[in-house]
């Protein structure tokens, strides 16, 4: 199996394994006194939470899930608000190109993690109102 890689510094490793073995649905592989190990098959992701003493800024813009249809979009967001995440949602919304079913969740260190399943195509980058849909102008600020 090929696996994706994606490190992220974390500052306090413990709430930080806490809330990924929850998003992820699996415990780490591997923890030390300064550093955990996720594995997961499906989608293949190798993760690793590093910890520093401080993370400052927003380094990434966001993480994300692609899934393949609406019903894990909603299978995913009621998994973890029962985990006691709020899961911003975002549904018929207009982003990156895509029309898409979206959530989010924010991990302790503020990265934020999109739940997404792409409907279709678009021709413009963002929708500032999804439900004005025709008034569709690309906009300057990041959706995704």
């Amino acid at each position: 199996m090929n696996y994706v890689h994606v490190g992220i510094n974390v500052t306090h490793l413990e709430s930080s394994i806490e809330f990924y073995q929850k998003v992820f649905g699996v415990g780490p592989v591997k923890v030390k006194d300064n550093y955990a190990k996720f594995l997961l098959d499906e989608p293949g992701l190798n993760f690793t939470l590093n910890v520093r003493d401080k993370v400052e800024g927003n380094q990434v813009n966001h993480f994300g899930f692609q899934v393949e249809t609406q019903e894990e979009i909603t299978a995913h967001k009621t998994r973890l608000e029962k985990e006691g995440f709020f899961a911003r949602e975002e549904m018929d919304t207009t982003c990156c190109y895509a029309v898409q079913d979206k959530f989010w969740v924010t991990d302790p260190d503020g990265n934020e993690w999109e739940f997404f399943y792409t409907k279709s195509d678009s021709e413009v980058h963002k929708v500032e109102d999804s439900a004005e849909s025709n008034k569709a102008e690309p906009s300057n600020n990041s959706c995704c």
